[in-house]
């Protein structure tokens, strides 16, 4: 496997891994009842909604990077700035005196960066004039 290879074939196990993870950590606090809404403490209602709506689409991202789709790329770019746009949304909550987390801060700093990374690499190893796999490949 070339190098650029294993970096998207990497970073797309990341995107559905992560996708996975955040369906299960949202859809527990939205879903499990008042104890799992407590134990989130002051989590920010329009945060894990859009975290938790996020992760499916990270999952659609990550199986078009896995089967090297160029559109996914793009995906990647649209999560990378929405995150950062929820992200600056969550940053506005706390200037005007709303109540939050802290681990909610590292959280969406994290992902703003994964995603950005995830764009990146996906930017540089399928954008490029390079084709996307074909079925011809795959023999």
């Amino acid at each position: 496997m070339q190098k650029n290879g294993f970096r998207i074939w990497a970073i797309s196990l990341v995107a559905v891994g992560f996708g996975l993870l955040t369906i299960k950590e949202g859809g527990a606090i939205l879903f499990g009842g008042e104890a799992a809404r407590a134990s989130a403490g002051n989590y920010v209602p329009f945060v894990l909604w859009f975290n938790f709506l996020a992760g499916f689409v990270y999952v659609i991202a990550g199986a078009g990077l896995w089967l090297r789709h160029r559109w996914a790329v793009w995906l990647a770019v649209v999560i990378a700035a929405a995150t950062a746009f929820a992200f600056a949304a969550f940053g506005a909550h706390v200037y005007a005196g709303g109540v939050y987390e802290m681990r909610t801060v590292i959280a969406m700093s994290f992902r703003t960066l994964v995603w950005v990374a995830i764009s990146a690499i996906s930017w540089r190893g399928l954008s490029r004039g390079k084709p996307a796999l074909t079925a011809r490949d795959m023999k």
